[in-house]
């Protein structure tokens, strides 16, 4: 029963990173116009699925306590 250990050299460790830094390169950021647009869009969605769901609870809630008469 041999046990098998997992080594890495040192070259595939340099390979890898340069592998990463090679992928790094690739990333492209959006600019300050186009952040801006999409925080303003995910945050008029919340909002607007805040109030909706807000909306359905208070329309449940008024419904039940109607029903129920308490």
């Amino acid at each position: 029963m041999s046990e098998k250990k997992e080594t890495t050299s040192p070259t595939l460790k340099r390979s890898w990173f340069q592998g990463l830094k090679v992928e790094a390169k690739k990333i492209t950021w959006p600019d300050k116009k186009r952040v801006g647009r999409e925080t303003t869009a995910v945050v008029i969605s919340a909002i607007v699925i805040g109030a909706v769901t807000m909306g359905i609870d208070l329309l449940l809630s008024y419904g039940l306590s109607f029903i129920i008469g308490g």
